[in-house]
């Protein structure tokens, strides 16, 4: 299964104002537009083996991937989730750090890794903003450490459905009020992987937000969310302070 190139402009991206390119000027973006190209993924295939060499960076379009790790013996951790507008790769590294593979169909703004480099050292916009995300993702490794550590199983259930919610609602210009609705990029099984739990809890705990009116589900991926703060609150953690991207 090989991917395929597709074209976008950049006027229509969706992610515009949240990638590494959110803060360039015209000239900037007119040389990033000489070193990119998309791709597209189908969902299960995978973007990247870790220890394979990169030859590209750059960033989720459309489309969830997930972050994994092997072990020696063959046992498989999901370590992280790559949302829309999230960097893909490390500059100054040669080889991948994790497998990354597509959790959705998934389309991928790449910049061939060299001339990326190049351009990070003589454009301080975009290492500025490449800064600000690795230190988001810094944040969101730390909030997960404590995720795994000292959450409830409902509180890990209700904190992924919030994540992913708020990515998607950031990724809008203006924040929408009243309810929220996200597809859940992953199954139960994964979401049981990716969390620590048996699919068995995975289950009883969803089956329970909604039972308790937290969130109201069609089929197994569509979620509403009727009050934000109220998923916050089930999820541990503060909403009175803005929303967490």
């Amino acid at each position: 299964m090989q991917d395929h190139f597709v074209h976008q402009q950049c006027g229509d991206c969706p992610i515009r104002h949240r990638a590494v390119c959110a803060r360039c000027e015209t000239d900037e973006l007119a040389a990033l537009e000489q070193i990119k190209y998309y791709r597209s993924y189908q969902a299960g295939q995978t973007v990247i083996w870790s220890g394979d060499r990169m030859e590209f960076v750059g960033s989720v379009v459309t489309g969830i991937a997930a972050l994994t790790q092997t072990m020696e013996d063959g046992r498989r951790q999901m370590v992280g989730l790559l949302l829309p507008s999230d960097f893909v790769g490390r500059p100054g590294r040669s080889t991948a750090a994790f497998d990354v593979t597509a959790t959705t169909d998934l389309v991928m703004c790449c910049f061939r890794k060299k001339p990326f480099e190049e351009m990070m050292a003589k454009t301080p916009h975009i290492a500025q903003r490449l800064l600000e995300m690795t230190l988001d993702e810094l944040d969101a490794a730390r909030e997960w450490m404590l995720l795994l550590g000292r959450k409830t199983a409902r509180e890990k259930i209700a904190s992924l459905i919030a994540i992913i919610a708020r990515r998607e609602a950031s990724l809008q210009v203006r924040r929408p009020k009243g309810q929220l609705s996200v597809d859940l990029p992953l199954t139960r099984e994964e979401m049981a992987d990716y969390l620590g739990l048996t699919l068995e809890t995975v289950s009883r705990q969803m089956s329970a937000l909604k039972k308790d009116g937290v969130i109201s589900l069609e089929g197994n991926r569509h979620v509403m969310i009727p009050d934000l703060d109220r998923l916050l609150e089930e999820a541990g953690d503060d909403s009175d302070g803005g929303m967490l991207v």
